[in-house]
């Protein structure tokens, strides 16, 4: 393991985290006289509790906190919350959510990530629609568990709440600009001020570019640029002392070249694209060597538009027993991509992909207010959503020379067979132009070497998805005594999708049966003697009818329907400089659809039209303490998912499964602690130890040829693989984020500061259809920053720099499209480093 010694020490000294050490107010350094930490108020049970009293495992992150690390989305938040994990893949809308090494929902609209997310209580139904740039934030608060009895929707894994600044009845506002290298240039502002003694409004917006970090030498063009803005308006009318109406819009477009992918490495079918002609292609790939040279190889390249949009309303009213809170929310979300899916210089195949979310949700809670020992909240929550997805896949100009040279030329054994004078029509020709030869002398419409592997439309594979949830969920805590107290949760979860599928196949060869050919059959040739091309069968290869079977249908009624009642019990206890809990909480993520051409009829060859939905349990113990000048925070769980909906990558389509049972056995702690007043340590450390405890459906893969070997008759291999009782891939052992900060009053109101953060993760396999050798990473990464601040001028200048020491590692591996045994990966971000002028007024 790397650095290990490091690490012990680093936990040793720090054992930190919780990066918001009360740094929120107005981006300005806390005053030096003192080493005491400001109580840091969370509303992670829905009510306002400071973090050391709420009995869960929550981490936040305050404004501070963000402005001086660079987190600039949530991509960047996980460098400060080890537990969590966040990575995007082939396109800006490709986004998973990890906590405590459960989530999914990338790359296939018909799975909703495991991780809720919500900005300002809305719910963000698809990860993709979290991703614009982080808005005026108050704090970030990153739940840890199943969350259902406070969240209601799919937080089976956890929860992400960001809380953005309130408009205010003061003028003021704030304004920044950063410079970088790469050619960065963004910019960030927000006004507030009244508009009446009753009427409060904010405006923000922010405009970040920059050059990519990668280069298609194809092009000679960048790769994973930044060019994106977005606008929101904020308004907050306070008619009494009783209500508070909160009206939000917002507005976000993406339009960027990404994503870059490496090769890292090249097998039989990656090296015929680049060996010089006759004996291949003569098109230029990627060198496995140089991966981190960030050169890629696409013919074209990648485009990603994403434009997002919604409005919401909170009302809060205050009935004297309780106060009312309900939040209305309509979103709009469209994505357009278009993607060089083999990676190479040739033109092979192109991916045009899209999707169009409407999303309406609406939630309604009662919290009551009362002294006396009894606390409760109670609530409903609904989501209307309709979906529209899909993707056509084009062949390229190059794609038949490919499956020609791939397919081989015809053996000597075969040409033997023929009549003398077929032969020498046939004599050095590949597999492919014979079989059509040999099925043209009967079926003269097909034409020898232009009827398979044609330029132009392979498949048009589209969805519609509407789905209709409600959940009714309450929670009770019950002081038994001043320092015990007793809480308990429960909900009630319903979930109903209503799917339909439109797929239309036009790639010729992949709708021949090549075990039973009736051409060569009426030649008197065996049906089967080109079985061992199914290989080159990119679509419905495995199945008895080679070819879609568009749902409903009248076996198929495209109707997936599910409820549950979910629970939490928990005890606390307040020891005095210790608070103490020990919870049990169960979580329930409903039913998916696979929304890609790898999905099948119940019971045919093949994955599944659907995905059961995911149980999960959770048994949790925790220690919080403070103590002068700090806090640590302790929580040890033993956590189950049955079901899990594995959704693997397999080099063509999507692998949605369910795991029979995976676990994982962990503890994080969380401190903060600053020793005089000039110096401010945080840090965090998770430990996780996960296993497949039953999963016999895994995805097959190339290289484990035991549980996977090729059957020599017709090219292909097993569907599934049984992966009970190995680790699952993308779950660190060890996920570690500390950091100092150095303060510094120079007097007549100025203050510096140096900020240095340190973010690990231990070496682990990244994806289970990656062979370890090439899929096992980890991450070292140093961060700093060097400001200055003025109190009279309030202006701040920041120097900063991300991955200072150029750590090099990758996000994520997978099968190389269309090119069995090669594998690609994306690679981490390079060092970045800027100046931030930033004003507050």
């Amino acid at each position: 393991m790397r650095n290990i010694h490091f690490l012990s020490a680093s936990l040793l000294a720090l054992i930190a985290c919780g990066p918001a050490l009360a740094q929120d107010k107005a981006a300005q350094p806390a005053p030096a006289a003192s080493t005491a930490l400001d109580e840091i108020i969370v509303t992670a049970t829905k009510r306002e509790q400071t973090l050391q009293d709420v009995p869960i495992s929550v981490s936040v992150t305050g404004a501070l906190a963000v402005e001086r690390a660079q987190i600039r989305d949530l991509i960047d938040l996980q460098s400060l919350v080890p537990s969590l994990k966040v990575s995007q893949f082939n396109s800006v809308g490709q986004t998973n959510f990890v906590i405590r090494g459960f989530g999914n929902g990338n790359g296939n609209d018909g799975i909703e990530s495991s991780v809720g997310v919500f900005i300002d209580g809305v719910y963000r139904s698809r990860s993709s629609a979290a991703l614009d740039d982080l808005p005026e934030v108050e704090r970030i608060e990153v739940l840890r568990g199943p969350q259902s009895t406070l969240f209601g929707k799919n937080v089976s894994a956890g929860a992400i709440s960001i809380v953005t600044k309130k408009p205010e009845f003061e003028f003021g506002g704030k304004a920044e600009v950063s410079l970088g290298n790469f050619g960065l240039k963004q910019v960030k502002g927000t006004i507030t001020g009244p508009i009446s003694d009753t009427l409060a409004l904010r405006v923000s917006g922010s405009v970040n570019k920059r050059d990519g970090y990668a280069t298609n030498v194809i092009t000679g063009n960048d790769v994973n640029n930044r060019d994106r803005w977005s606008m929101r308006a904020d308004a907050l009318w306070l008619p009494n002392d009783k209500a508070s109406i909160r009206v939000i819009a917002d507005y976000n477009k993406i339009t960027e070249i990404c994503c870059a992918v490496v090769s890292l490495l090249n097998g039989p079918a990656t090296q015929f694209i680049a060996a010089p002609s006759p004996f291949g292609l003569g098109k230029r790939v990627g060198n496995p060597a140089n991966k981190f040279d960030r050169n890629v190889y696409f013919n074209a390249d990648p485009s990603n538009a994403l434009v997002g949009k919604g409005v919401s309303g909170q009302l809060d009213y205050d009935l004297g027993f309780g106060a009312l809170t309900a939040i209305t929310a309509y979103r709009k979300q469209t994505s357009e991509s278009l993607q060089d899916v083999d990676f190479t210089g040739a033109d092979l195949a192109n991916n045009a992909l899209g999707n169009n979310i409407k999303t309406f949700t609406q939630e309604l809670r009662l919290a009551s207010k009362s002294d006396g020992p009894l606390n409760w909240l109670i609530g409903g929550f609904y989501q209307n959503e309709k979906l529209a997805t899909g993707r056509t896949i084009s062949f390229g100009t190059d794609i038949r020379a490919y499956a020609d040279g791939l397919s081989g030329q015809v053996p000597a054994a075969l040409l033997g067979a023929l009549p003398a004078t077929l032969r020498p029509a046939l004599t050095g020709r590949s597999n492919i132009y014979a079989l059509e030869f040999l099925q043209s002398l009967v079926t003269p419409s097909i034409v020898p070497g232009s009827t398979y592997f044609k330029t132009g439309p392979a498949i048009d594979d589209y969805y519609t998805m509407k789905q209709t949830s409600y959940s009714l969920f309450g929670q009770a805590d019950y002081k038994v005594t001043d320092r015990l107290t007793f809480t308990g949760g429960l909900a009630y979860l319903s979930d109903k999708k209503d799917a339909a599928s439109n797929v239309v196949l036009y790639d010729a060869f992949s709708k021949l049966n090549l075990q039973a050919v009736p051409q060569l059959a009426a030649l008197g040739l065996p049906g089967n003697i080109y079985g061992a091309l199914g290989g080159l069968q990119f679509y419905y290869g495995n199945t008895t009818n080679h070819g879609p079977v568009n749902f409903p249908n009248a076996t198929e009624s495209g109707k997936l329907k599910g409820n549950k009642v979910t629970y939490a019990v928990r005890g606390a206890y307040d020891f005095g400089p210790v608070n103490a809990y020990v919870s049990y909480s169960t979580g329930w993520k409903a039913g998916a659809f696979n929304l890609s051409s790898d999905s099948r009829p119940p019971n045919a060859n093949g994955v599944g039209r659907t995905a059961a939905p995911e149980l999960v349990d959770v048994l949790e113990a925790g220690l919080k303490t403070k103590f002068p000048g700090g806090y640590m925070n302790l929580a040890v769980f033993d956590q189950a998912i049955k079901g899990f909906q594995s959704n693997a990558f397999t080099g063509l389509g999507y692998s949605l499964v369910n795991a029979g049972k995976e676990s994982v056995r962990g503890f994080e702690v969380d401190s903060a602690y600053r020793p005089t007043s000039w110096l401010a340590l945080t840090g965090a450390v998770t430990y996780l130890d996960p296993k497949y405890d039953s999963f016999a459906g895994a995805a097959c893969v190339n290289y484990d040829t035991v549980r996977c070997p090729v059957n020599p008759l017709t090219g292909t291999r097993p569907n599934f693989r049984n992966l009970t009782g190995d680790k699952p891939a993308g779950i660190p052992t060890w996920s570690v984020s500390t950091s100092a900060t150095f303060t510094h009053d120079f007097g007549n109101g100025y203050n510096g500061y140096l900020r240095a953060e340190y973010d690990y993760t231990s070496d682990t396999q990244l994806t289970e259809t990656t062979p370890p050798n090439l899929s096992t990473w980890g991450s070292n990464n140093v961060n700093a920053s060097l400001g200055v601040t003025s109190a009279e001028h309030q202006l701040e200048a920041m120097l900063w720099v991300r991955n200072i020491t150029k750590d090099d590692s990758l996000i994520s591996t997978f099968p190389t499209v269309a090119q069995d045994g090669s594998y690609s990966g994306y690679p981490s971000a390079p060092r970045t480093y800027g100046v931030t002028l930033r004003k507050t007024f």
